[in-house]
């Protein structure tokens, strides 16, 4: 399981690695159009055609996504009362995101009225950006409980080995949640853009270093150990 090529294979069959992958592709895209439509409105025209199709597939891949949410509700709610709460804000914030991400996708398809692109779009992103607002509270509830317990294990008088390893899976389990933040408040600046439109939001390069960041975090996060 070390090497590189089986762990690339088993990132690439799991929806959220072929996911993360065509939105690194999306948001060079959406770069490349920024950077080359003064100069070369040709090369741009095409890079702006990726990044339509790329975003367009990643709307087919989410297709039943809001069952994630559904189901953690369903099966995890939360260990205690704050987290119960928190969690159904956030996990019916991201399921009406992907729910009507379905009928934004096939209105942009052309299967529904193009008209209706706006508006779901619009419901869309609000469900996105509450649901990632909540995700990040959670992380950062468990990042300082994180950090609390490893200040109580470092102030025990043992320096064994099963504290020393408890240590370092506090740590990874740190690292990985602050991947999280990092995409949620990317992603949320995305919503953000389409919520409320403002040139700091819509800029060509705030969405694509945004995209990237997401992309990049999921990356990390969802990558084989």
């Amino acid at each position: 399981m070390n090497d590189k090529v089986d762990k690339l294979v088993i990132f690439l069959a799991k929806r959220d690695g072929i996911d993360k992958l065509v939105k690194t592709f999306q948001y060079v895209s959406k770069l490349l159009v920024w950077h080359l439509e003064t100069n070369k409105p040709n090369v741009a025209h095409r890079a702006k055609q990726c990044e339509v199709a790329s975003g367009l597939s990643r709307k087919a891949f989410r297709t039943g996504r809001f069952l994630t949410g559904f189901n953690a509700l369903r099966r995890n709610p939360g260990s205690t009362p704050t987290f119960r709460f928190l969690s159904v804000f956030a996990n019916a914030g991201e399921m009406v995101y992907f729910f009507f991400d379905h009928f934004l996708w096939l209105s942009r398809t052309g299967v529904l009225d193009a008209k209706l692109a706006k508006k779901m779009s619009f419901i869309s992103a609000f469900g996105e950006s509450l649901g990632y607002v909540f995700f990040c509270v959670i992380e950062f509830i468990m990042i300082k409980e994180g950090i609390e317990e490893e200040r109580r294990i470092r102030s025990l008088a043992s320096g064994s080995k099963e504290n020393g390893n408890e240590i370092k899976k506090i740590r990874v389990d740190r690292v990985m949640r602050l991947m999280a933040v990092a995409a949620n408040l990317a992603d949320l600046i995305i919503g953000l853009a389409e919520i409320e439109p403002n040139p700091f939001c819509n800029h060509a390069v705030t969405l694509g270093i945004s995209g990237l960041v997401s992309a990049w975090a999921g990356w990390y996060r969802n990558w084989p150990s």
